[in-house]
């Protein structure tokens, strides 16, 4: 730009700050350009940047800092990472999904008449929006399936759709008071539940966006390793039912899938690598919070709880504060060290 600077050019520049200083440094003078565009010179100290310049600008500057071909390497790590974890995370949440209706279905095509019209009184009998709700609370989920192999199909739109319409269940415990007569939830557990859910998919949404790199497994092939998490949380709960609760078997799967990581690791001698283990560490953190806020759940029940699912809840949560610890660990050094 030449001469005096207007109003609107000061302001576009403020906007233009969100940016990172490296693509700032390439392409401020050329947007600045773009953006006052035919505007006359006289009405510029009169305008200001549109809600949607400056939304557009944002969502830049996101992607920007989350990798992109030219990012700087802490840009392109940031973004390696939050794009892992929200592979990871999906990849459980999809897993438990499966596993926990598949179970339920066994059980309710085994145990008879009564067992069936125990499974059909959760969408009957309560009123059209509590049915609604209960269908959807039983559909949705399975988007997360959906999310994460269109995540590794690279079909990122379809991903972003899906798990977005997967974490909505979690939402209505919050509503429900509101439009029903049933009791607020837990706020403890019900919101660990849905950060659980929300923050993956925000993850995948702002870590997946069209300029990064396609989503990649590390290990095994995108099937198997989706077969493996169900296998391993449907087993969890055959062989232990009686510690079993709503977060048992995800946390199983997640310390198992952990501690194979590292063990991967020890044994290929690796330094890289580290994104992954910073992510495993931050959804470790997550599935630690939900484990710790459902066994605090337990605690309002007037009858004694069994000693092997106190014993349970105890294991879980120590074995998730240390590998959540070691992880973070391992993965800050493996970043310091490429």
């Amino acid at each position: 730009m030449t001469g005096t600077t207007t109003l609107l050019e000061a302001r576009y520049r403020a906007v233009l700050r969100l940016l990172p200083a490296y693509y700032r440094e390439e392409r401020e003078e050329e947007m600045v350009e773009v953006f006052l565009g035919d505007t006359e010179r006289d009405l510029q100290d009169q305008s200001r940047p549109t809600l949607g310049e400056a939304a557009s600008v944002a969502a830049l500057a996101l992607r920007a800092r989350l990798g992109t071909a030219a990012a700087p390497r802490r840009y392109a790590l940031l973004g390696s990472a939050v794009r892992l974890f929200a592979l990871f995370a999906v990849l459980l949440q999809a897993a438990a999904a499966v596993a926990d209706r598949a179970l339920e279905l066994t059980w309710t095509s085994t145990h008879g008449p009564f067992a069936r019209d125990m499974f059909m009184s959760g969408f009957s009998g309560q009123g059209p929006v509590v049915a609604t709700a209960a269908v959807a609370a039983w559909v949705l989920p399975l988007g997360w399936t959906v999310g994460y192999f269109a995540l590794l199909r690279d079909r990122r739109r379809t991903a972003q759709i899906s798990v977005l319409l997967a974490a909505l269940p979690t939402l209505w415990p919050f509503l429900a008071p509101l439009a029903t007569d049933f009791p607020p939830p837990d706020p403890a557990y019900a919101t660990a539940a849905a950060a659980f859910a929300w923050l993956p998919a925000l993850a995948l949404c702002t870590g997946c966006h069209r300029d990064a790199p396609p989503a990649v497994l590390p290990v095994g092939t995108p099937g198997t390793v989706y077969l493996g998490c169900c296998v391993v949380m449907g087993a969890s709960v055959v062989v232990l039912p009686g510690v079993v609760d709503s977060v048992w078997a995800p946390t199983t799967c997640f310390v198992l899938g952990a501690l194979g990581w590292l063990v991967r690791r020890g044994r290929r001698g690796r330094t890289a690598g580290g994104e992954g283990a910073l992510a495993l560490s931050v959804l470790g953190l997550l599935v630690l919070t939900l484990r710790v806020a459902a066994a605090y759940t337990w605690l309002g029940v007037s009858m004694p709880l069994p000693t092997v699912m106190v014993a349970g809840f105890a294991v879980q949560a120590a074995a998730l504060l240390l590998l959540t610890a070691v992880l973070a660990v391992v993965g800050g050094r493996d970043v310091a060290a490429r």
